[in-house]
């Protein structure tokens, strides 16, 4: 098979009653699970920050939530402390039932650059070495689901059709944080690279 299903952070921290949830999160995680049965090979992503990670507000003094900096790798958005390693919030929602899943790949877990996207951390240099596993297992078709979609599912989609790989992100297995318009920012990006959107 060609196609693999990528879920991108379905945790607890984004879901409702988490550090940094995502409106309606726990919605994706039904048709997620429907639609992985369809799937052979499967790919889960998960958010994993150390402790005091760049991208927490609380790591900057004076700081809030949502305000945006300029890092060495460019602007960065303060978020709530989320996905810390080894915590509760950062562990996949119990209610995700994939069991078939062959790989996790765990992302943002270098203390000074963070990570939306599963191919490479937001330096642009740093691969996750997702594309060379996809590629090794002749993977030739993406199909993406998960949270958030403005976020993290944009940058992996958008990184995927630019490693070469066939991408569709599964609209009704995301949901969006939406900041100050990364919505629809993120489906004109996404539209541009010629990723579709099912």
């Amino acid at each position: 098979m060609s196609d693999v299903l990528l879920i991108v952070d379905v945790q607890n921290d984004f879901l409702p009653g988490g550090a940094l949830a995502v409106p309606d999160g726990d919605a994706v995680i039904e048709p997620i699970n429907r639609l992985a049965r369809s799937f052979e090979d499967v790919v889960i992503t998960q958010d994993w920050h150390p402790p005091g990670h760049i991208s927490f507000a609380a790591s900057h003094p004076g700081r809030a939530a949502f305000e945006t900096i300029d890092l060495p790798y460019g602007n960065q958005v303060l978020w709530p402390v989320h996905c810390v390693q080894g915590t509760a919030g950062a562990a996949l929602a119990s209610a995700l039932d994939v069991p078939h899943a062959q790989l996790i790949i765990r992302k943002g877990l270098h203390a000074t650059i963070d990570s939306y996207s599963a191919f490479m951390e937001a330096d642009r240099r740093t691969p996750t070495g997702l594309a060379g596993y996809l590629r090794e297992h002749g993977f030739t078709r993406l199909f993406v689901t998960g949270l958030a979609t403005d976020f993290c599912v944009a940058w992996t989609a958008l990184d995927g059709r630019a490693a070469g790989f066939e991408v569709s992100v599964i609209e009704d297995a995301c949901r969006a944080i939406d900041l100050n318009g990364s919505l629809a920012r993120a489906w004109r990006d996404m539209a541009q690279l010629g990723v579709k959107r099912l």
